[in-house]
């Protein structure tokens, strides 16, 4: 991990001068760690000096040397999940000892608010059944840490922060989009889960990127004084690369999941470019080959709202969501949760996520952990076949057939060589749709639901909504 003279300056005046060992936040007592790995494990202590580190698990010693900033770093073999464990990490004569470890799944778990969204709601924001939830929550074996908001220039090594066995007064204030996912692997798995939440409301996803991943990318300017972190500090780019993930790069996880892209929707033409460099970036960061990136495609919402005097078609949000599903095509061992069912129209943080939370599980219980039995993606647009006027769409991911739970469908639309859309009659069949419009003589496009607010209408036999998505490539940006 990189770091600065100026940031370990800081980090280790916050000590006592007479303390040799320093345990970053991560390394505390309640930590979790990715079971049969190699965990890494850092810290500080003196120049050069010669550190010890024993896992109680199987009484194993590990001998480290600090370099010439005192830093130190060991990879430590892990078993099978369980726990309780100890770790003793020493250095002559003084010793610290971290206690109630558990072994088992490590999630990252980022992105801005709707994945910051705590089960206790925001203010006048509650999350569905998020008190219910809060309640029944008090679990030995899920353990969660989140780092705090931090905006700064530089790199940071350490945050304010500890881990926590889930119970209520720790979940109330933890994500719900975690919480929902993380609870169900638990549960399904049978293994001990950690959660280590990395998220900041409205930020961008430049803001999660550095200076080296953003290169390519003309908009992005990098801040290099304080003053250009006054307004928005968390859409300015690198800043929470810098002072929320550097602190957690390099920790042994399983994988990541992400719920972002409502501040980057004006934006959307560059959306799938940034999400492949940022995904391919952590992971060579990470140093753990590509492991599973997990993703939820953002909720319809009105952001008209936002352009009263303004408004373009490119804000349409129908264009980032469907950035984020050509990303899921692109992006390797990755998958997308759809939301088109939870979106309210003047909210833009859907109470339900409870939804978002066990279909990004569904993906993870299936393509991480060979699970099978169960539905865990979205049907999507296959092939359209156009004969005597009408068009029969037909989709992927439907092995058990589509469904509008005898709902009439009204979101289709059918555009001739004249590029203009007109409402479409749609007929729906096991695996496809058949649609037609008397506007529409020699059709040439289809689109379903590709407006800012609209409600899902077509969902797999297993409940999993249909994307938004269109079949034109004509251009808006």
């Amino acid at each position: 991990m990189k770091y600065t003279l100026v940031a370990i300056a800081i980090f280790l005046a916050s000590f006592q001068s007479n303390a040799k060992i320093k345990l970053p936040a991560l390394f505390s007592d309640n930590m979790m760690l990715q079971q049969k790995s190699n965990a890494p494990i850092w810290g500080w202590a003196e120049k050069n000096g010669a550190v010890t580190i024993k896992t109680s698990w199987n009484s194993k010693i590990y001998k480290a040397k600090a370099d010439n900033f005192g830093k130190w770093n060991v990879a430590l073999q892990t078993p099978a999940a369980g726990g309780p464990f100890t770790i003793e990490v020493s250095e002559g004569t003084e010793k610290v000892i971290i206690k109630n470890i558990m072994i088992g799944e490590v999630w990252l778990c980022a992105g801005q608010s709707n994945m910051e969204m705590p089960l206790k709601g925001f203010q006048g924001q509650p999350v569905k059944n998020g008190n219910e939830i809060i309640v029944r929550s008090a679990n030995k074996n899920i353990h969660l840490i989140t780092i705090p908001r931090a905006t700064v220039l530089e790199p940071l090594d350490n945050f304010e922060g500890k881990w926590e066995v889930a119970s209520p007064k720790s979940t109330a204030n933890f994500s719900a989009t975690a919480w929902y996912f993380g609870s169900l692997l638990q549960e399904v798995l049978d293994v001990p889960v950690g959660l280590i939440h990395v998220s900041y409301g409205g930020s961008s996803m430049e803001a999660w990127m550095n200076q080296e991943m953003l290169k390519d990318f003309a908009s992005a300017k990098i801040p290099t004084t304080k003053e250009e972190l006054a307004k928005d500090p968390n859409r300015v780019p690198t800043t929470l690369f810098n002072g929320m993930l550097s602190p957690v790069i390099g920790y042994g996880i399983k994988g990541c999941i992400w719920y972002q892209g409502e501040s980057n929707y004006e934006r959307a033409s560059e959306y799938t470019a940034l999400m492949k460099k940022m995904v391919s970036s952590w992971r060579i960061l990470w140093k753990q080959g590509d492991f599973p990136f997990y993703y939820s495609q953002i909720a319809p919402f009105n952001y008209a709202q936002f352009h009263p005097k303004d408004y373009l078609e490119k804000y349409n949000s129908a264009y980032l969501r469907e950035a984020q599903l050509k990303a899921s095509k692109e992006i390797p061992n990755s998958g997308m949760a759809v939301l088109m069912d939870v979106g309210e129209e003047n909210n833009i943080h859907p109470m339900d996520k409870e939804k978002g939370g066990n279909r990004l599980a569904f993906q993870a219980l299936a393509k991480t952990y060979g699970m099978e039995g169960f539905e865990f993606e979205s049907p999507k647009y296959k092939a359209m076949e156009i004969k005597d006027g009408s068009v029969t769409v037909s989709f992927d991911d439907a092995a058990n057939g589509i469904t509008s739970y005898d709902k009439e469908v009204t979101g289709f639309e059918l555009a001739g060589e004249d590029k203009v859309f007109y409402p479409a009659k749609t007929v729906v069949r096991r695996k496809s749709v058949v649609l037609t419009s008397d506007k529409v003589a020699k059709p040439v496009a289809v689109r379903y639901l590709f407006k800012d607010f609209v409600k899902a209408e077509l969902f797999s036999a297993g409940g999993l909504p249909v994307s938004s998505f269109r079949t034109d490539e004509w251009e808006v940006f």
